[in-house]
């Protein structure tokens, strides 16, 4: 009962800090996958870092120009949705390794890791959203 009581606990820990970094899951996945493409190319160190700066940075801006000029709300989810997938698949796998040691049951687990990974890309898209607003908003 105790290690249940302290696998939901660090559950929640762990999603109020991914709460907060949700909005940054798909720039550093484009980065990633960007320099490891670099990388594979032929391009050294320096140019795999540029290549994952200018993705990172291209991914954020491409969000916030949808979320700016766009008025009509199904193209805004999409950017939006666009952005909490990867923050959904974070916050699955964040909660599924916390809970893994702790919680015996398969189902729960998964469980678990559902529920937060939906917590986590809502608060993403929450995120996201209102920091879209607030930079045109000037």
């Amino acid at each position: 009962m105790t290690l249940i009581l302290l696998a939901i606990s660090l559950t929640i820990a762990a999603c109020v800090i991914a709460y907060n970094l949700a909005i940054y899951a798909l720039p550093v996945m484009a980065a990633i996958t960007s320099a490891q493409y670099a990388w594979g190319a032929g391009g050294g160190v320096l140019m795999s870092g540029v290549a994952a700066a200018g993705a990172a940075l291209l991914s954020i801006a491409l969000v916030f120009v949808v979320l700016g000029f766009a008025r009509n709300p199904v193209l805004r989810f999409i950017a939006l949705a666009l952005f909490a997938v990867p923050a959904v698949i974070a916050g699955y796998a964040l909660v599924y390794g916390i809970t893994k040691n702790a919680i015996d049951s398969s189902l729960a687990r998964n469980l678990l890791g559902g529920i937060g990974g939906l917590v986590i890309g809502v608060s993403a898209i929450v995120n996201l959203n209102a920091l879209g607003e607030s930079v045109f908003s000037r």
